[in-house]
C-alpha cells in the first residue's frame, strides 16, 4: 500500500533565519553546491540555522540515476572546477564550524571517479583549519579501493558510504552501477586502510523493506566494520521518484536504534528525519573522534 500523505511527525518548517541566509549567500557567492539543497533535505533549516552544512563537490549533475535521489542526473563530460577545493576551504574558514561533511555527485566520467579532487579538498581544508574534523561521504568509485585510499590518505576523520537500502531492493532503488556487495566492499576496504578510521553508512526506510531485512543489512554493515549507522525515512522528492510504501513510526526507529546498539555499533542515529549527515550524529562523532587515543592534534 502506498503512503504519500505525510504524518504529523514528518512536518517540518520552511528554511529561515539569519544563519541560514548567511550560509546560502556565502555558498552562492563562491558558486558552491550543498547536498542540503540539491537533495531537498528536510533538516536544512535546522542544520543551516545552527551553522552546519554538507558541501557537495564536483558540480550538481550526477552520472547516475538512482530512483530515490533528487540530484540531477546527466553527463558532465569531464568538466571539473579545479579551483573548487580552494574555494571550499576558504568558505569553511569563514564559518564557525569544527566539523564538516563533504560529499559529491557520482562522476563516472572521470578516470578516478573524482577521488583526487575529493582528496585535494580535504587537504586544502586541513591546511587552513587543522583542527576541523572532516567526514567524507563518498560514492562507490565503482568498487576501486585505490580511489578510496586516495581519499582516506588525505586525512579524513570519518569515511562514509551509504548502503541506502536492504539487499532485495537494491536494483529497484539504486542505479544499475551500484550494488549491495560493492558498497560493503568499499566500507570493508576503507576500514582496513587506516587504524582508528571511523566508518559510517546509512539506510532509508519506507521503501517496502521488512524489519528482518533492515536488521540483516545492519548486521552486514557491522560485519564490514562500520562504526556509525544512520536510519531515516525515505521521502519522495517528485512524482518521477519511487513512491513511499510506508511511513515508519518513531517508535520503530527507536527499536531499531536499540537493536543497532546491541549489535555493537559505536553510535546509531535513527528517526524519521535523520539523514546520513544529520547533525546529531556529528556531535557524537566529534567527541568520539577527538577522544580517540591515536589522534594527533
Amino acid at each position: 500500500m502506498l503512503a504519500e500523505r505525510k504524518p504529523e511527525w514528518l512536518r517540518v518548517r520552511p528554511p529561515s533565519g539569519e544563519a541560514y541566509a548567511h550560509l546560502k549567500g556565502l555558498f552562492r557567492s563562491l558558486d558552491l553546491h550543498t547536498v542540503c539543497e540539491e537533495a531537498h533535505c528536510p533538516n536544512v533549516w535546522e542544520c543551516w540555522g545552527g551553522g552546519t552544512a554538507t558541501i557537495m563537490l564536483m558540480g550538481d549533475t550526477c552520472t547516475r540515476g538512482c530512483r530515490f535521489c533528487a540530484v540531477a542526473s546527466g553527463n558532465p563530460h569531464g568538466v571539473l572546477d579545479l579551483d573548487e577545493p580552494r574555494k571550499v576551504a576558504i568558505a569553511l574558514s569563514e564559518m564557525d564550524l569544527t566539523y564538516v561533511v563533504l560529499t559529491s555527485v557520482d562522476r563516472d566520467d572521470l578516470a578516478d571517479g573524482g577521488a583526487a579532487h575529493f582528496a585535494k579538498t580535504v587537504r586544502e581544508i586541513k591546511a587552513r583549519r587543522p583542527d576541523m574534523l572532516v567526514e567524507a561521504l563518498i560514492p562507490d568509485f565503482q568498487g576501486d579501493l585505490d580511489a578510496v585510499r586516495t581519499v582516506v590518505d588525505a586525512g579524513v576523520d570519518v569515511l562514509d558510504h551509504n548502503l541506502e537500502t536492504v539487499e532485495r531492493l537494491q536494483a529497484a532503488v539504486r542505479d544499475r552501477r551500484a550494488n549491495y556487495a560493492q558498497s560493503l566492499h568499499v566500507l570493508r576496504g576503507a576500514k582496513a586502510m587506516q587504524a582508528g578510521l571511523f566508518t559510517k553508512s546509512s539506510l532509508m526506510l519506507g521503501l517496502g523493506e521488512t524489519r528482518a531485512e533492515v536488521l540483516q543489512a545492519m548486521r552486514d554493515l557491522r560485519a564490514a566494520g562500520v562504526d556509525i549507522v544512520t536510519l531515516g525515512q525515505y521521502l519522495r522528492p517528485s512524482g518521477w521518484h519511487l513512491p513511499v510504501q510506508e511511513f515508519v513510526r518513531p517508535e520503530e526507529f527507536d527499536r531499531l536504534r536499540e537493536a543497532g546498539e546491541a549489535m555493537g555499533f559505536a553510535y546509531v542515529a535513527a528517526g524519521p528525519l535523520v539523514r546520513s549527515s544529520y547533525r546529531a550524529g556529528e556531535f557524537f562523532a566529534e567527541k568520539m573522534i577527538r577522544d580517540r587515543p591515536d589522534r594527533k592534534g
